[in-house]
C-alpha cells in the first residue's frame, strides 16, 4: 500500500519561511515534488525531483523554493523562503512509482502566508 504523508504547513507571516516534509512508503518512486492548490484555483506544479536529483521548479517560485530528497529515507523537502501571501495554498505531495508509473498524492497540508 502506498502512503505519502505530509508534515510542516502553517500560518506564516509574509517574508517568512517554512519546510514541508513528505515521507512515502510502499515503493520505489523516480520523481517526487510538490504541487499546490489555492482557492478557486487549480492545482499546479510546485517542484519536482528525480531520483538523480534533477529538478523542476515553477516560475513562481524559482530563487524562493528549493527541494531535495533522501532517497535512503524516501522523503522529499520542499523549503520555502520569502513567502508572500499569494503563496496560500494546501500543498500536496506527489511520487511516481517507477515501475508501474503510477502517480500517487498525498492528503494535503496547508499553507497560510498571512499577517
Amino acid at each position: 500500500q502506498v502512503q505519502l504523508v505530509e508534515s510542516g504547513g502553517g500560518l506564516v507571516q509574509p517574508g517568512g519561511s517554512l519546510s514541508l516534509s513528505c515521507a512515502a512508503s510502499g515503493g520505489f518512486f523516480s520523481i517526487m515534488g510538490w504541487y499546490r492548490q489555492a482557492p478557486g484555483r487549480q492545482r499546479d506544479l510546485v517542484a519536482t525531483i528525480s531520483t538523480r536529483g534533477s529538478t523542476e521548479y515553477a516560475d513562481s517560485v524559482k530563487g524562493r523554493f528549493t527541494i531535495s530528497r533522501d532517497n535512503a529515507k524516501r522523503t522529499v523537502y520542499l523549503q520555502m523562503n520569502s513567502l508572500n501571501p499569494e503563496d496560500t495554498a494546501v500543498y500536496y505531495c506527489y511520487a511516481r512509482r517507477s515501475i508501474t508509473q503510477y502517480d500517487y498524492w498525498g492528503q494535503g497540508t496547508q499553507v497560510t502566508v498571512s499577517s
